[in-house]
């Protein structure tokens, strides 16, 4: 992986590196604008969020322990970078890092092809390690610190969880994807 930095997406899909379009290579049905997806991934969010709080209230006393809930609350802003970071690892080649705090995106773009189960790997890992594993542990150990950090840093990768099933449900096996400016696409590789 070799990582490159682009600094401030300038919202203009054309400026992500890409490759050509594969023969019979064929779109992910994504959210078709980027307000509808920010509306999605926003109610996706909070139902994880609150998903994971309910159990949580119950198995720690946040209240008991106001400062482990605060920080627990806001350290996963921290953790945003890192967040693109494990996206990026999970890249072979080419891998390009894109901010734009103004719009709220953090995101990391290739322009290689991955097989179904690499794509869905790379879309969780962040959310495993920075949010279900903690979250984990907090429910284990009652540690309301990791409780708050890991309910709230699942929840961040709300859009993350839209690729993986858009891959699980229209990927047949053997399937490959590729990113094209700012849309997935699938197609069947030749034997």
């Amino acid at each position: 992986m070799k990582l490159h930095y682009r600094g401030k997406y300038n919202l203009d899909p054309a400026s992500i590196p890409h490759g050509e379009h594969r023969p019979g290579a064929v779109p992910f049905r994504e959210f078709q604008s980027a307000k509808a997806l920010a509306i999605a991934a926003n109610l996706a969010s909070f139902g994880v969020l609150a998903l994971l709080l309910v159990p949580a209230l119950f198995r720690a006393p946040f209240l008991q322990h106001r400062l482990q809930m605060i920080l627990g609350f806001t350290t996963p802003l921290a953790a945003l970078v890192p967040h693109e970071l494990l996206h990026a690892l999970c890249f072979k080649g080419d891998v390009y890092f894109y901010t734009n705090l103004s719009q709220g995106m953090l995101f990391v773009a290739g322009p290689e092809d991955m097989s179904k189960a690499r794509f869905v790997f790379m879309s969780l890992l962040p959310n495993l390690v920075f949010g279900f594993l903690p979250y984990l542990l907090g429910m284990l150990f009652g540690v309301p610190f990791l409780l708050a950090f890991g309910a709230l840093s699942a929840s961040m990768g709300a859009a993350d969880y839209f690729n993986v099933f858009n891959a699980l449900t229209q990927m047949p096996r053997g399937a490959r994807t590729y990113l094209y400016q700012f849309n997935s696409y699938w197609y069947m590789p030749e034997r």
